[in-house]
């Protein structure tokens, strides 16, 4: 019985890893288990409630800036899927640009467009390019289906320790639950953080050819994440969801002539 559960799951799983989809700007195939309809509907009412929830700030000038940013990266997205004759990708978009009081150093996009921006990064961003550094790199996020994929890994995550349960069943219940813990640690340090940090690392490179393409200056990027990195940070890298400053500041530095030849070529193409 436990084998033909295991031959169950293995079936189930190899179901699973096929069901994927192709970015339109990256071109390679992503793990889409839950679709962006679910996920769109999902963060929509989400959205709401936390507008609801928290104090929107509208009519300051620096409101007035996060939408302005929020319109000029969205018609840049617009521009860019247009070119790879994409530009249904963005139907179902519902995009929405709000700043929310609030001392945290924040900022995010929700699948389909919805996004906030917290009052106390701005100290931090400084300009209007600063902003759109943050803005265009959680924008990045969104329409690189990174919400979708960090579901998808989620739910093979919860299978794989369904599988080593019905593996190790016939086991002592201390030896069950020291390989549960072991796979639940090895699946985390070796395969959801480092998804995470590529995460972040590819929402970094398309974000800057994003603002450029919107008219900002991608070098302000560095000296963002400067400032960020003045601030410290006691997490090692290979711990965390995100790169360290150093790598993200290496990595920026990189992507930036790439990102101004691409948003020359996109800007040409109008």
């Amino acid at each position: 019985m436990r084998q033909k559960k295991l031959f169950l799951l293995i079936f189930l799983c190899m179901g699973l890893l096929v069901t994927c989809v192709t970015n339109p700007l990256t071109g390679q195939n992503t793990m889409a288990l839950v679709s962006n309809k679910e996920l769109f509907a999902a963060s929509f009412q989400q959205y709401s409630q936390f507008l609801s929830e928290n104090k929107v700030i509208t009519g300051t000038e620096d409101a007035k800036m996060v939408e302005r940013i929020g319109v000029n990266i969205r018609r840049a997205a617009e521009k860019w899927l247009a070119s790879e004759g994409k530009s249904s990708y963005l139907k179902d978009y519902k995009w929405e640009y709000r700043l929310v009081d609030s001392k945290e150093i924040n900022a995010w996009c929700m699948p389909g467009g919805k996004i906030v921006v917290y009052t106390g990064i701005l100290p931090l961003t400084k300009t209007e390019d600063g902003l759109a550094t943050v803005m265009g790199h959680e924008v990045a996020h969104a329409l690189l289906n990174h919400g979708q994929q960090r579901v998808s890994a989620s739910l093979l995550q919860q299978i794989g320790m369904v599988g080593v349960a019905i593996a190790v069943s016939g086991q002592s219940k201390e030896s069950q639950a020291l390989l549960l813990t072991a796979y639940g640690v090895g699946s985390t340090l070796f395969g959801t953080l480092p998804f995470s940090r590529q995460h972040e690392s590819e929402a970094d490179h398309y974000g800057l050819i994003l603002m450029a393409t919107a008219g900002y200056n991608p070098e302000a990027s560095v000296q963002f994440w400067q400032r960020m990195a003045a601030k410290g940070s006691g997490v090692p890298e290979f711990l965390s969801t995100h790169p360290s400053h150093k790598t993200r500041i290496q990595q920026l530095k990189k992507s930036i002539p790439v990102a101004k030849r691409k948003a020359a070529q996109l800007n040409r193409s109008r």
